[in-house]
């Protein structure tokens, strides 16, 4: 007998398919490349050039997006903090389920709370965390007070200590959505998650 929060006679299932079977199939290796950054820093731009690089090589890949769970899995949650930090562990759940199927999970999301992302990291060791940057003028109206509970402005965000891959502007120009996406293939490339093991 197992206890599993507040239900008991829960047991995990084992099947004879495993992860190692599904990334052999797939011919590359689940992964979560987890998008953070500041709300119009670009995270969702970056997650689809990232999901069409994957898909012109033949990779699986599927983009938890922010903005587009809150429409169905998390429309239940707001913006509180505790609201917030149940959203990413709602992400961070899914996203496990899709790296154990096989797939390239891209999870675009601001995530504020680096304990949030942390833990999403910790249920799956290989994760990816990479920063992105703002780059349109939502800001200026949240400083001038014209909107409330932004984050990074009203509500904290606490950028990632040591992420695995870092976009940021070269001499003070944000690099195009290509480019970007081209950086997480290479990362993605060199550590071997675009073949099967």
């Amino acid at each position: 007998m197992s206890t599993v929060g507040n239900s008991t006679n829960i047991f995990w299932q084992e099947c004879p398919v495993g992860k190692l079977e599904r990334q052999r199939l797939l011919n590359q290796k689940g992964c979560v490349v987890w998008i953070t950054g500041l709300s119009g820093s670009g995270k969702s731009t970056l997650a689809c050039s990232v999901n069409r690089e994957l898909y012109s090589k033949g990779k699986m890949s599927y983009i938890l997006d922010g903005d587009n769970l809150r429409h169905g899995l998390n429309k239940d949650l707001g913006f509180k903090a505790e609201d917030r930090t149940e959203n990413i562990r709602r992400v961070g759940e899914v996203a496990k389920l899709f790296a154990d199927a096989g797939l390239i999970c891209i999870a675009s999301l601001i995530s504020p709370y680096r304990k949030d992302r942390d833990a999403c990291r910790a249920m799956l060791p290989d994760s990816n965390f990479i920063e992105a940057r703002d780059s349109k003028g939502l800001y200026k109206l949240a400083r001038a007070g014209k909107i409330k509970g932004f984050t990074g402005i009203d509500d904290p965000y606490e950028p990632p200590l040591s992420c695995e891959i870092e976009i940021i502007q070269k001499d003070g120009v944000c690099a195009t959505p290509g480019d970007m996406a081209g950086e997480v293939m290479t990362y993605l490339e060199e550590k071997g998650y675009l073949q099967d093991q």
